[in-house]
């Protein structure tokens, strides 16, 4: 067997995310000892995953995005899921990646599908040229959304809480956005849209929808988004895999013998 097979070809991987150099780190082009003495882990996040550092409001924005995705208690598939992992004496790794394997289509996929949403519709506007997006063009994008999605009998994106009539993260979000003056055309998009459907459902936005406005303000991708929302997550998984491990039983079943009602194919 040719030994040439198993050596590394050292240019087979570019990348512009870190160089490590001896006795020297480097991200995104700055020394990593200047960012641990001078920025928040939230500004890091950002700067990895843009590839610039955040202004003083994006980063503030942003920080607070990653606060609200922090937890939502034991009702999320995920959260129940790591528990459950944890009480059969998984490691935490394993606790982690369960809760992680758990977020699907209808459990935080709203994200992305926003962020789509949003930023096509956006985009519409820019590609005939439109550079300067006015109120009243926005307003119209709504209304264009709205109507499709109803005439679909189809659910909006981002829009409507299984749990709250008025998701407390989103509305704080919006209030945040609007104080600290990082509403963009986005945000006014998401505001547009909420206001159709509280005059004609009673509906509001959720925190996925707020979020989605918001990270598409600051530049980021869709295809970014289920990976911030992770970000923010992971803290609050951590917390409940810990508190399972440590006060609840172990061996956690979601069911018993007595709870399980066979169908037998057969009769």
């Amino acid at each position: 067997m040719n030994e040439n097979n198993f050596k590394v070809n050292q240019h087979s991987l570019k990348t512009a995310i870190s160089n490590v150099e001896k006795n020297r780190i480097s991200t995104r082009g700055y020394n990593q000892e200047d960012l641990i003495e001078k920025i928040r882990f939230s500004d890091m996040v950002f700067l990895i995953l843009s590839g610039k550092l955040p202004t003083i409001k994006e980063g503030k924005i942003f920080n607070h995005i990653l606060v609200s995705f922090c937890d939502h208690g034991a009702t999320p598939p995920s959260t129940q899921t790591a528990r459950l992992i944890a009480s059969s004496g998984s490691p935490l790794n394993s606790a982690v990646a369960g809760a992680l394997l758990s977020f699907g289509h209808k459990h935080a996929g709203a994200i992305e599908k926003t962020m789509s949403l949003y930023q096509s519709a956006i985009n519409s506007l820019t590609l005939t040229g439109d550079a300067d997006i006015d109120n009243k063009q926005i307003v119209s994008l709504a209304i264009n959304i709205y109507n499709d999605f109803n005439s679909k009998n189809q659910k909006i994106p981002g829009f409507g809480h299984r749990y709250h009539d008025a998701d407390p993260r989103a509305r704080k979000l919006m209030d945040l956005a609007i104080k600290e003056g990082v509403v963009g055309v986005h945000t006014k998009l998401a505001l547009s849209i909420q206001d159709l459907l509280i005059t004609n459902k009673n509906i509001r936005l959720n925190v996925d929808g707020a979020n989605a406005a918001l990270l598409s303000d600051l530049g980021f991708s869709p295809s970014s988004g289920l990976g911030i929302f992770i970000i923010g997550r992971i803290p609050g998984i951590i917390a409940h895999i810990q508190e399972e491990q440590m006060t609840e039983d172990e061996f956690r079943r979601f069911c018993d013998l007595d709870d399980i009602i066979y169908n037998d194919m057969n009769r």
